[in-house]
């Protein structure tokens, strides 16, 4: 019979264990198939996956906003760099729901009933963080009123972009191009690639605003293969039905591919 490694504590009766720090009763009760089939317990811990994922996205996503607002960049590259790893880790969720086939997912699909990725609250807060916003989608959350209101108050926030514009104008004595904040996309402007395009071409006098550019690209890069796994998948496992939340399913997914989150940052490259 093996031995306790020396020196381990062995009774947690009255002390804070492992399990009692994460929490971990109720998360790992927290999946609740609707039917017999056995891979829908797959697709739950995904998704329950993901969502933790991006519970710690707008965790660090927010903390690098208020740094680059406060001239405080250094933690804010740790802050970018690590949001971007979180998408190649929700990169990664995807191709453990594709061991999933057609035939497997058929047999549960009906328990989904209309719920859908789409209608996830920290996917919108995080597009809205980024500033992809569109308020029309706000409705989607007005059943649960606390998202609601998560979501309505990043509305009336400048996006992540918008204060990095704007230190971006500061540090170059520019008129600030950010605008207010707003309820709808963020477009490319000129005088904002014009700027871009002043620390591109002389690095070592704009470093940190160089990093910062190259922090944002990175993490959009990984943004969109998160974007475009998500098709593949989807198109691998249901084809072109429409989505269980009624959306086109695998068009509506391809017509997001093409939305950019840091436009000037990619339409500056043509210009160097």
């Amino acid at each position: 019979m093996s031995e306790a490694p020396e020196g381990a504590k062995m009774d947690f009766a009255g002390d804070m264990s492992y399990g009692d720090y994460l929490g971990l009763d109720p998360i790992l009760s927290a999946q609740h198939p609707r039917s017999d089939a056995h891979d829908e317990m797959l697709f739950i811990v995904q998704h329950q996956t993901s969502e933790l994922w991006m519970r710690l996205a707008i965790h660090e996503l927010e903390a690098a906003r208020a740094a680059i607002a406060a001239d405080d960049l250094q933690p804010a590259f740790k802050m970018l760099t690590r949001v971007a790893r979180i998408f190649e880790q929700l990169n990664g969720a995807w191709d453990v729901l594709r061991t999933m086939t057609p035939s497997e997912y058929t047999a549960f699909r009906p328990a989904l009933g209309n719920s859908s990725g789409f209608q996830s609250h920290q996917y919108r807060l995080i597009e809205y963080l980024l500033g992809n916003r569109n308020a029309s989608l706000m409705k989607l959350h007005e059943h649960r009123s606390e998202a609601h209101t998560a979501l309505r108050r990043e509305l009336e926030r400048p996006s992540l972009y918008q204060v990095a514009m704007t230190l971006l104008a500061r540090r170059l004595d520019a008129p600030d191009p950010s605008g207010a904040p707003g309820e709808t996309p963020w477009r490319a402007e000129a005088a904002v690639q014009d700027l871009w395009q002043r620390v591109y071409e002389d690095p070592r006098t704009h470093w940190e605003l160089y990093e910062l550019a190259e922090k944002l690209v990175d993490l959009e890069d990984y943004f969109r293969r998160w974007r475009f796994n998500h098709v593949t998948t989807v198109e691998r496992i249901i084809g072109f039905k429409r989505g269980t939340g009624g959306t086109s399913g695998v068009a509506y997914l391809r017509k997001m591919l093409e939305v950019e989150l840091f436009p000037e940052l990619w339409h500056v490259r043509g210009e160097l």
